[in-house]
Parts: C-alpha cells; sequence; structure tokens
C-alpha cells in the first residue's frame, strides 16, 4: 500500500512537470482562474517517520479593474502525512480568503469580507515556508471576517479595519478547521484546555519607508484589540497585542525584525493563564501572556542556473523566541535554514526544522508546548515542498 502510495505522487510529481507550461486561466481581461497542487516530504529519522505525499490543492480566483478587485482561495487537505488518518483526500478543507475590494483612487481603497489583518511585517513575518511562531500564535498570516481601509502615500502607508469574527469553519475531524490560526474551543483531548471565540476585533498598523545607510525598507508599528467570549461561563475577556517591525533590502540581501507583545485575558473557568488556540484540524494551548521576537536573514542569488532551469533562488535563515510572562512555563524557540527556487513552473522549497517546546516540530507536545512547554530540547527534521502553481 505504501509502495503504491508513493508511486502514485511520483506519477503526480511528473505530471506536474509536463504541465509546466501551462498558465492561470484568463476568463476575461480581468477575472483569472488557478491553483496549486502540492506534494510535501517529511523525514525524521529520530521518530520513523519517512513520508512523501500530497500536500495541497488549491482553487482560487482574482478579480482587478480600475475600480474593483477582489480575490478568493479555497484549500483540500487529508489522507497523506500528517492527515493520513483521514479516509480520503478533501476529508479536510476550508476557505483561506474570500474579500471584494473598492479603489476610490490608486492610493485609497477598501477591502471587505474575509481577508488580510495586516498585523506586523507583511506579507509575511519571513521568508520560510513554514512560517514562524508568529503564525501559531494567531497574529501571521491571518485571515478574519470584516472590513479594511487601505492608505497608501509616497512614504507612508496605513491599514486600519474592524474584524466580525474569524473564517467560518470548514470540513475535519477537529474543532479547529480553519486555515488561520485563531482562538478555538478546546478538543477533548487538550488538557487544561478552554473554549474562547475571538469576536469585535479593531486593528491598525502604521508603516513608513525608510533608508539607514545602504539599507532600503520601512519601518512600522501595529495594534489589535478583540473580545475573547467564553462559552463557558458567558464572560468576555480580552486579546490585546502590539508590535514594532522593520524590514530592509540591500541589494540581494534582505532581512526582517519584529518584537511582539501579546497580554490575553481570558475569563476561563479556572485557569486564565492558557488560551486554547486550533487550525489545520487540531487544537492546542498558548500562553495568555508573552513577548515574541523574531529576526530574519534571506540572499536572493541573481540570475538563473543550468540553462534556466533553476531560477529564483533564496536561501534564508529565521530564528523566533516566545518568551512566556508565567514563569514555570518553558519559552519556546523556532529556528529554520532554508532555500526556496524555481524549477521551470514547479516551486521548491526545501527546509530544516528545529524547534524547541515548538508544538509542530520534533515531536514535542502537540498541545501544551506554546504553554507549559514540551520536550524542552532542541530537535529538528527535513521538509521539502514541490508546488505546481496554474
Amino acid at each position: 500500500m505504501e509502495v503504491a502510495r508513493r508511486l502514485v505522487v511520483l506519477a503526480a510529481v511528473t505530471w506536474m512537470v509536463c504541465l509546466g507550461n501551462a498558465n492561470a486561466v484568463q476568463v476575461s481581461d480581468n477575472l483569472d482562474l488557478g491553483g496549486a497542487i502540492r506534494v510535501r516530504v517529511d523525514e525524521d529519522g529520530s521518530r520513523d517517520i519517512h513520508e512523501i505525499g500530497f500536500d495541497t490543492l488549491m482553487l482560487s480566483a482574482k478579480y482587478d479593474s480600475d475600480s474593483w478587485e477582489g480575490a478568493a482561495r479555497y484549500r483540500f487537505y487529508g489522507n497523506h502525512y500528517p492527515f493520513q488518518y483521514m479516509e480520503q483526500f478533501g476529508n479536510l478543507q476550508f476557505m483561506e480568503y474570500a474579500w471584494i475590494g473598492y479603489k476610490f483612487d490608486p492610493e485609497r481603497q477598501v477591502q471587505v469580507g474575509l481577508n488580510k489583518v495586516p498585523f506586523g511585517l507583511q506579507p509575511l513575518y519571513s521568508d520560510t515556508f513554514y512560517e514562524t511562531l508568529g503564525n501559531v500564535l494567531g497574529l501571521e498570516d491571518l485571515w478574519e471576517l470584516g472590513a479594511k481601509y487601505v492608505q497608501t502615500g509616497e512614504r507612508w502607508n496605513f491599514q486600519g479595519g474592524y474584524y466580525a469574527r474569524p473564517a467560518p469553519s470548514g470540513h475535519g475531524s477537529s474543532n479547529g478547521t480553519t486555515y488561520s490560526i485563531v482562538p478555538t474551543p478546546a478538543d477533548s483531548y487538550v488538557d487544561g484546555g478552554s473554549r474562547n471565540v475571538e469576536r469585535d476585533m479593531v486593528m491598525a498598523r502604521l508603516a513608513r519607508t525608510t533608508t539607514l545607510g545602504a539599507w532600503e525598507g520601512e519601518v512600522g508599528a501595529s495594534a489589535l484589540v478583540s473580545k475573547l467570549y467564553n462559552r463557558d461561563t458567558g464572560d468576555n475577556g480580552h486579546r490585546i497585542a502590539y508590535a514594532l517591525h522593520y524590514s530592509g533590502a540591500n541589494g540581494p540581501w534582505s532581512t526582517e525584525l519584529q518584537y511582539t507583545r501579546i497580554q490575553m485575558s481570558p475569563r476561563n473557568p479556572l485557569d486564565n493563564s492558557t488560551v486554547t488556540y486550533g487550525g489545520y484540524d487540531g487544537t492546542f494551548n498558548i500562553a495568555s501572556r508573552g513577548n515574541l521576537y523574531i529576526g530574519s536573514l534571506s540572499y536572493a542569488w541573481p540570475g538563473s542556473f543550468l540553462g534556466g532551469w533553476f531560477s529564483g533562488v533564496k536561501t534564508y535563515a529565521t530564528y523566533n523566541y516566545y518568551e512566556k510572562s508565567q514563569r514555570s512555563f518553558n519559552d519556546s524557540q523556532r529556528f529554520i535554514l532554508g532555500t526556496s527556487f524555481s524549477v521551470k513552473k514547479l516551486w521548491i522549497a526545501v527546509e530544516w526544522l528545529n524547534g524547541r517546546n515548538d508544538p509542530y516540530f520534533g515531536g514535542s507536545s502537540y498541545t501544551q508546548s506554546l504553554a507549559a512547554g514540551g520536550t524542552n530540547r532542541w530537535t529538528g527534521q527535513f521538509y521539502m515542498n514541490i508546488g505546481y502553481y496554474f
């Protein structure tokens, strides 16, 4: 059975290469339809993990005109590691985003729907495929239902919004069936889990372009506040977060730096030191309060290689540290060293993932690593993602 599965995946990769000249379907001058098919490889000898399988099927649409724009993307997972417990592919599925926007002029617009909450570094906190601990803490790559105003000037960029609630739940086997990782009622397997949902988020982000010697980039600040409604007590707590960030580039070099303070005051029945979050078919606890530090450095190799087969080569490293305010909790850390590149129409990321009290890496405690802590030692694994985007 395993051999057959690997042969099917190999055939899929070969098929993606053969489709290398295909592009998104342009329905009209303004509307494009597309998506992606991705395969992943996971290798961790210490846990006897040697997996290759389908990762994702994504379907997307994009519209753009002089006055209107919009985008939507839907994702399918399942039946392959780490969702091998599902009977078939597609048993886990959810909307990533779906929004429309109106442009008042080239500098001002409003977006409504399931759109990105622009907190901190944008569009992401680093160049890594796996993203940073900011994603697991519900800040990076965050999409919620609401409205956002965007104003871009010559040097200043302001974004502010109101988000009534997170994305609607998708389909899966857990309470956590959203793309973004958000406060979620705990599944039964989460010891000390809570049942909070987020409502009425208000956020703002202000950034300014800056030049520091040979480095050009931006410096900015972000803040958000939201309600945490507890389904057991019927009371509202709060989530507050604020951040300072800097991003800059000097030729092929680029860097991202961010400091974030997270303060949650839940109204749980017993213990308020943790809040349960969820996404990607799982739920886990995180420490209610702490400081998140992120630093990334990358180098983009100019030109192409091997007769144009390889292009867009970038190497990168990122380090994240979540310093928890609860002294009895073990802090969480993540370090990723990797490279990404294109082989014709395939985009590939190869990463060495390292974590300490990280719920996603090395077999630490999935449900408690970002709260009290997991194995409290560095563990690592190899990861590769191969995607054909059309």
